[in-house]
């Protein structure tokens, strides 16, 4: 028998978290945080030092007392990838279980990085397997599967047991032409369909957009349109984008060598993903790119930046117009800086509609207006699955059950309409959950 807990990510986008009961073992899949949640109660991005049970109650991290009868099986706890929304609430939780943590050597680094800094310690040791590796435990084998996403060596994971494949499939695009690393590992996902998949868990956030989603390479074509293609000669340049977002920030860092400007990194977590790509030989910035850290470095440049118009380019964090973010400071005049009008300001993201950021976006444009500067906004390729790409999932893996993932209840029923659309049924082997419910299999 197995028993699956949606613990988080099942009434919204975040914190998210599922754990698999096979026999007496239980294996948890993703530990991530609510980050508009985490952001009101603490009013920082960064991890601190607060107890677990007031960031639980607050919807910040998943609630992990609905499981609190499995917390003694519990084997091991792996996040898909390198987000805050998968792997965030780990420092605060991970020693709730005796269990170990494995993960990709970059998703590795990168939670390294934060416990490092935020000098948390952790009982159990952080342990990286490859994509496209497998390992074998007691009663299951795990089994990692590359997929493309928009931060590196993300994957699938498969949990091969006795009485079939449970199938955790969290955040994912299907990459055709990716800008960095290998396309998604589509062989072994349809050897997977010639056997027994007993349920597929399942992101759902763009089910009910009807396309395939664009390739990397599109967003990096929009880019190259927007940093090559009009004239920036002797006027500011920023861009902002997801700080994880290697292969975008790499696209960046070509045309920026194309203008012929100096590139300048700035912002805590842009330094976080920066060492972490680094360190795993995915990129490397530091021969090309100057990464400022902290509040003093950054300030420093941006006066020798003032006098230079035309010389630089700026890659700021800022791009939900956080409050503490690099952009945001330029502009409430903590890091002073002036812009003039016709200098241009390239938002290489969309904004992620929580009230939260939409507010502090729309505060952040505003003020950026007021210098009568040029912003290009969504200049952007998501990196998750829509609907078709989750349509050729379900082709290629041919699950008996589905779980839809990572979402608000309409996303969820979304895939679920989608799944009804391929002769599944809702409430037989369609199963639409909410946080803490438990499935039998």
């Amino acid at each position: 028998m197995i028993e699956i807990c949606t613990i988080g990510g099942y009434n919204e986008v975040g914190k998210n978290s599922t754990a698999v009961k096979i026999g007496d073992e239980v294996y948890i899949l993703d530990l991530g945080i609510h980050l508009e949640n985490y952001v009101k109660y603490t009013r920082d991005e960064d991890i601190i030092d607060i107890h677990p049970r007031e960031l639980m109650k607050a919807g910040a991290v998943p609630d992990v007392s609905l499981i609190d009868d499995w917390k003694s099986k519990v084997k091991l706890v792996m996040p898909t990838h390198a987000h805050l929304d998968h792997l965030g609430a780990i420092p605060y939780l991970g020693n709730n279980f005796n269990a170990g943590i494995m993960c990709t050597p970059f998703t590795s680094e990168v939670l390294k990085g934060i416990l490092t800094e935020d000098k948390i310690r952790l009982n159990s040791k952080v342990k990286s397997m490859s994509a496209n590796s497998a390992f074998q435990t007691n009663s299951v084998k795990i089994e990692f599967i590359h997929v493309t996403h928009s931060t590196p060596q993300t994957v699938m994971i498969a949990l091969h047991t006795k009485e079939g494949i449970i199938l955790y499939a969290n955040d994912f695009k299907f990459d055709l032409f990716p800008t960095l690393g290998k396309k998604p590992n589509f062989k072994r996902l349809e050897e997977l369909g010639k056997q027994k998949v007993l349920a597929l868990v399942c992101d759902s956030t763009y089910a009910a957009d009807a396309r395939k989603m664009p390739s990397e390479s599109i967003a990096k074509e929009m880019l190259k349109e927007v940093m090559l293609g009009i004239d920036s000669k002797n006027k500011h340049v920023v861009v902002t984008t997801f700080s994880s977002h290697i292969a975008r920030l790499n696209s960046i860092v070509e045309f920026g060598r194309k203008m012929n400007r100096k590139i300048v990194f700035m912002g805590r977590s842009m330094s976080k993903y920066v060492r972490a790509a680094e360190a795993t030989g995915i990129a490397n910035f530091t021969s090309k790119v100057e990464v400022l850290k902290y509040s003093g470095q950054i300030k420093r440049k941006l006066k020798k930046i003032a006098k230079d118009r035309g010389k630089y380019l700026m890659v700021a964090t800022g791009h939900q117009g956080e409050p503490n973010s690099v952009l945001s400071k330029m502009m409430n005049g903590e890091l002073k800086f002036k812009f003039f009008p016709e200098d241009h300001i390239i938002f290489s993201c969309r904004t992620i509609p929580t009230p939260t950021n939409i507010e502090n976006r729309q505060r952040l444009e505003s003020d950026l207006r007021s210098f009568n500067v040029r912003i290009f906004k969504d200049i952007h390729q998501s990196g998750h699955a829509a609907r078709e790409d989750l349509r050729d999932l379900i082709n290629l893996v041919k699950p008996q059950h589905i779980i839809p993932a990572h979402g608000e209840p309409a996303m969820l029923n979304a895939l679920a309409d989608l799944a009804a659309e391929m002769g599944y049924k809702k409430g037989e082997n369609v199963h639409v959950m909410g946080n803490g419910e438990r499935i039998k299999l």
